[in-house]
């Protein structure tokens, strides 16, 4: 079994996350209710994702977002979440949605 810590919050790496966030749970019930689960499963254990690979981490994104970690929720119908984890007090983790994307672009931005 893998590391299991509860993260203390869930945050949007930027405020275009964030609207969209708060987009679809008022205009899509269907796909809202998977993301509130993956926000209850990512709240419960920041290390429920699977991670990838520091090598396959994109650089455009280690750049946007200057992250050294990268891990993927899978929501179904072949979506997926992208987040990564902090820790800013080293005591705290904090997890931050960076984005979440059908599978074709989630194969794109990883280079599949």
């Amino acid at each position: 079994m893998g590391i299991r810590k509860p993260s203390k919050s869930v945050v949007f790496a930027d405020e275009r996350i964030k609207q969209a966030w708060k987009e679809i749970l008022k205009t899509d019930p269907e796909f809202s209710k998977h993301l509130l689960r993956a926000k209850k499963d990512l709240i419960d254990n920041a290390f429920c994702g699977v991670q990838i690979r520091k090598r396959l981490i994109p650089k455009v994104l280690i750049q946007k977002y200057d992250i050294n970690n990268l891990w993927k929720y899978n929501l179904p119908n072949a979506w997926r979440l992208l987040y990564t984890i902090t820790t800013p007090n080293k005591v705290e983790i904090i997890t931050v949605v960076l984005d979440w994307m059908d599978h074709k672009d989630y194969e794109q931005i990883l280079g599949f």
